[in-house]
């Protein structure tokens, strides 16, 4: 079953498609069914959920996956987001503080979604890696500034990628 059609329902006696589709709030769809209208959404490519980092210092290549997302200020009471990532099975933490998600929306009009905000730790961890930041840290934390660069180069990479 499709997700759509998990959360479409048939009509009910007395209900018209016209009348509940007027509201706004409903389509019908060729079988009859009535749809709640979705919102406009983006597809996000997923590049950094899973992917493989050349560790500068030790030329060895890591294979990183993101494990979970924790909000900070309930674990170490921090203005943050934590990311968890494994690195060759080591546990790897990324944290984005939270006014980087004011300053986004400020700026753009525009939310980070948590699959984004995966991409943007993700982003980081990798060119880290790369670039032999911290070799052997557990946690990497970032400011606001250092998050939104990661976005927009995450984001860029994302877009460059072949449909």
């Amino acid at each position: 079953m499709s997700a759509g059609s998990a959360r479409c329902s048939v009509l009910s006696t007395g209900q018209t498609s016209a009348n509940l589709a007027q509201s706004g709030t409903v389509r019908t769809s060729p079988s009859g069914r009535v749809c709640p209208v979705a919102q406009a959404s983006a597809i996000i490519v997923t590049m950094f959920e899973n992917f493989k980092a050349v560790d500068r210092w030790t030329k060895k290549t890591v294979h990183c996956v993101y494990q979970c997302q924790i909000v900070a200020i309930a674990t170490r009471h921090a203005d943050a987001v934590d990311y968890k990532f494994l690195v060759d099975g080591r546990k790897v933490w990324v944290a984005l503080p939270h006014p980087a998600w004011v300053e986004y929306k400020k700026r753009t009009g525009k939310t980070i979604t948590d699959s984004l905000a995966v991409e943007i730790a993700g982003h980081y961890l990798k060119k880290a890696l790369e670039s032999g930041e911290g070799l052997g840290r557990e946690m990497y934390s970032l400011t606001v500034e250092e998050t939104l660069a990661h976005l927009d180069a995450a984001v860029a990479e994302m877009e460059a990628q072949p449909a």
